[in-house]
């Protein structure tokens, strides 16, 4: 009878519970069939492998484009998931959901907390079943807890600005210096800060000496707290004269416009729909327009549009209304209409393609500000008040079927992990377990995956190195093991690879089929 008497007094808890389950779910339901695991995550594995046996490490993995390092601590996060899933590179991929389970339950009380707790379970229900932020929710990559820090950023800099409490304005710097850890856009969520600061300290001021000496404070605090959380990266970029900050200075903005669009408007008009229909409406990238007809392309788009425009309108409407009232309430809209505005015409000075996951600070904004338009039109009263109600629920459903429905559980799972152990054991088989030298001849993809399996198992390759290194050769074994990707002909003889070219002239002994791939091994040419 209590039981039944508490589940008939806490219908919210019971249902954030439910959510938070339809998350679990939908983040490690067969994460290891389903994870991503190539050349990039077995290189992290094998830094956090060193790391775990005392090779400890300044620098983080380097950007996918640029050519410069982001900081180490995503590294430090993976350590104990690895140890403590033996090895299995699964652990970090487990690390990542648990912190996208975390990220669910932080928009739903973020909801809850500065609207209320209807705006807080519609975003967190949406946002829980976002097949593309489930995609970044089951994969070991350094962006994929950004939205996790981001939120919590902006949240503790908002407390601390209400409760005028000067450890969260410390704490939300430390934030922000491991978010910039994670993905250099993060300086995106710096500028929102800093200014979100400045404006809601002037907005309430009774005295501009007070105020400029509570500026200062917070700014004080929070640059600490930053130096705290970035310290890592900092001491590496200080003791070696700031290699990485001049890289990004000039890859942000002298960088040539290949792939880009130099147009800011455009850049800031497709980021704006993108940032919705991909997140909210999965609405599918350019590449796979062909599978559906012109007509239904055209109704998603536009249903994409009014939902992004109605719901950022609301937002500065009521930004708007607390501005001309001086109301408390100032400090929770501008928050977001500056997450929205910044986070999004910031994009317009980028010179580079702009991918999916370069939102990820910016994630969990749509489904709060779109949870916040339905909850609005459902309350509102009005003449059209019967026709609002409707209208919302069926745009709760329409949002909850279009997002179920690009769920990656349709399809066969990848198993990518699976296969690399399997190709890499093969191979350890070929080397009779004498040392030998190791080449992937792939389209695009690095070695590092397989050459974790080969460590981990204490039989690593010898790499061969330059004659200038190596002048007398001794780095180049007996036998070279070639895994050819490919998907053409695969001509390892004479090959330019680096890895081939510098074993020498040689013949093939070995050639087999196994899972995806083949497998040559080399010796020295021994003539005629």
């Amino acid at each position: 009878m209590k039981l039944i008497n508490w589940l008939k007094s806490n219908p919210e808890k019971i249902l954030i519970a439910l959510i938070l389950l339809l998350a679990s779910f939908l983040r490690l339901y067969r994460i290891a069939d389903y994870m991503t695991f190539l050349g990039d995550e077995g290189r992290d594995v094998l830094v956090v492998y060193n790391i775990l046996h005392g090779h400890l490490t300044l620098l983080g993995p380097t950007a996918s484009v640029g050519g410069f390092f982001l900081g180490p601590i995503y590294y430090y996060f993976m350590a104990p998931f690895l140890w403590l899933f033996n090895y299995n590179p699964v652990g970090p991929a487990v690390m990542v959901a648990l912190i996208g389970i975390l990220t669910v339950f932080l928009v739903y009380k973020v909801g809850s907390e500065l609207f209320n707790k209807e705006v807080g379970l519609i975003a967190s229900l949406i946002y829980a079943i976002s097949p593309l932020v489930i995609a970044y929710s089951r994969s070991s990559w350094n962006p994929n807890p950004l939205p996790f820090f981001s939120l919590l950023t902006l949240y503790v800099i908002y407390k601390g600005v209400n409760g005028n409490k000067i450890r969260l304005f410390f704490l939300s710097g430390f934030l922000l210096g491991i978010a910039l850890q994670l993905h250099y856009l993060a300086t995106f969520l710096g500028v929102i800060v800093a200014v979100y600061i400045f404006v809601t300290r002037i907005f309430f001021r009774t005295n501009f000496t007070k105020t400029l000496k509570r500026l200062a404070k917070d700014y004080i605090a929070i640059f600490i707290g930053f130096l705290i959380g970035w310290s890592p990266f900092l001491a590496f970029e200080v003791r070696h004269g700031f290699p990485d900050f001049r890289s990004l200075f000039n890859f942000v903005f002298y960088s040539g416009q290949t792939g880009g669009s130099s147009n800011f408007f455009p850049i800031v008009s497709d980021v704006f729909i993108r940032l919705f229909g991909r997140l909210m409406t999965e609405l599918p990238p350019p590449e796979q327009l062909f599978w559906f007809s012109k007509p239904v392309i055209s109704v998603w788009y536009i249903f994409t549009i009014i939902l992004a425009v109605l719901s950022s309108a609301l937002i500065i409407y009521q930004l708007i209304k607390t501005v001309k009232d001086k109301k408390s309430s100032f400090n929770i809209y501008f928050l977001f209409v500056l997450w929205l505005l910044f986070g999004v015409l910031l994009f317009g000075f980028y010179k580079k393609p702009i991918y999916d996951y370069y939102f990820s600070f910016m994630f969990p904004l749509p489904f709060l500000l779109v949870a916040n338009l339905l909850y609005f039109t459902f309350r509102i009263k009005s003449k059209f008040s019967k026709i609002l109600k409707p209208v919302t629920i069926g745009v709760i459903l329409v949002l909850f079927f279009l997002n179920i429905q690009g769920l990656p559980f349709r399809y066969e799972p990848n198993r990518q992990l699976n296969q690399m152990k399997t190709i890499a054991d093969f191979v350890m088989t070929k080397t009779d377990a004498k040392p030998f030298n190791f080449a992937l001849i792939s389209g695009g993809n690095s070695d590092y995956a397989y050459r974790y399996f080969f460590t981990i198992w204490n039989h690593p390759p010898t790499t061969i190195e330059d004659f200038a290194h190596d002048p007398q050769r001794k780095t180049v074994t007996d036998q070279l093991l070639v895994v050819c990707e490919s998907p053409l002909p695969c001509q390892p003889l004479g090959n330019s690879l680096w890895e081939i070219a510098g074993f020498g002239r040689a013949d093939i002994e070995g050639h087999w089929k196994i899972s995806v791939v083949e497998v040559y091994k080399l010796v020295h040419y021994k003539g005629k």
